[in-house]
């Protein structure tokens, strides 16, 4: 892959609805980001053509199905398209979402959290240098957003994503919407959250806005990348660039109700001013300090949890029967007590909408 420069930039995710603006506008687009997946069954013209425009402007892949961050073993067939991709438009980097996304043939739809535990921060590891062997290159890891606090979890979001970067040698594509997002919807502090991840492993940035949803008094705020980008995640821009000492590519991300091209390029605008804003009062903080932990074999409990967790969020009577009886549900599926103790716990308006999003997102794609 071809080396990084060594200036902040700030480009768009490339969709087929916006192909024209941004072929229109390249002088003020400073990279483009592609969506891996759409290209692993793609004929070898539109191959062509995706290394035709990293002529023009440099070029990103960004992975959405591999499912990095579980303790379940990434598919290697998945992994194999990738580096087909790859090879094929040499990117100048590829990424890959903090999630997992199936468990026994079963597809949840989307991105979701998993349990943050020493079992996953080890199979999260373990996939990572698996795709390094595989593709070629290591991915930057994304941090995602959840509607539900993943059960099962023993760290803290911060905690859990920085062991894995660690654990895996990995640099980090900081999806500041989705940091924003979790820690209103759970009542953290964004900034808080911010400071404690290890920004000298921040390489990318994703921007996106999203909407309230759920019943009134008990809101969460859903990551859709359907809305403008909101004022607090701008800020956090800012705050990110006082104080990541490396060169940052930041994407803004819009997945549907685009609305005029010229409205895009003034959020490619803003965030390359607050982001500017934030170099010139540079902070300097002491790094957060990263646990390690020891490899070792995957665990069959964890795996076991996530199975389940993938029946519970795609499965209506799993997810009916769970919420009437959660210990004599989890114990059917062979987690242990103080798993099945702390599932009984569960936030119910959380698993609800997020079963809703995720039925939604599998329709979208038959659709």
């Amino acid at each position: 892959m071809r080396e990084l420069t060594g200036k902040d930039r700030v480009g768009i995710g490339w969709r087929r609805e916006l192909a024209g603006g941004i072929l229109s506008n390249l002088d003020r687009i400073e990279l483009v980001e592609v969506i891996a997946d759409d290209l692993f069954r793609a004929p070898a013209r539109e191959l062509r053509a995706m290394k035709t425009l990293s002529a023009q402007v440099p070029v990103v892949l960004h992975g959405v199905s591999l499912g990095l961050a579980s303790s379940l073993p990434v598919d290697a067939r998945r992994l194999e398209s990738l580096a087909r991709v790859v090879h094929s438009i040499e990117p100048e980097l590829w990424s890959e979402h903090l999630a997992f996304v199936r468990g026994d043939g079963v597809e949840i739809g989307h991105l979701a959290a998993p349990p943050r535990s020493v079992a996953t921060v080890c199979g999260a590891a373990e996939n990572v240098a698996r795709a390094r062997r595989i593709v070629g290159a290591t991915p930057l890891l994304e941090n995602i957003a959840t509607l539900l606090e993943p059960p099962g979890s023993e760290l803290d979001e911060s905690e859990w994503i920085a062991r894995v970067l660690v654990q895996s040698d990995a640099p980090l594509l900081l999806d500041l919407n989705n940091l924003y997002s979790n820690a209103v919807n759970f009542g953290r502090d964004p900034l808080e959250q911010l400071c404690a991840l290890p920004l000298e492993r921040v390489r990318a940035v994703h921007l996106a806005g999203g909407k309230w949803i759920g019943p009134a008094g008990n809101q969460r705020l859903l990551d859709d990348h359907l809305h403008a980008v909101p004022e607090a995640v701008y800020s956090l821009l800012t705050e990110l660039g006082a104080r990541a000492p490396r060169p940052l590519s930041v994407i803004l991300e819009r997945d549907g109700s685009y609305p005029a091209f010229g409205e895009l390029l003034v959020e490619i605008e803003r965030a390359r001013a607050v982001l500017a804003e934030g170099r010139r009062r540079a902070v300097t903080e002491p790094a957060a300090a990263i646990q390690y932990c020891e490899p070792h074999a995957r665990s069959d409990a964890a795996q076991a949890l996530e199975r389940f967790l993938v029946r519970l969020y795609t499965d209506e009577p799993t997810r009916r029967g769970f919420l009437q009886s959660p210990e004599l549900w989890a114990a059917r599926a062979g987690l242990d007590g103080e798993t099945a103790r702390s599932l009984a716990g569960l936030d119910r308006v959380g698993l609800e909408l997020a079963a809703h999003s995720f039925a939604h997102k599998r329709e979208r794609k038959r659709g």
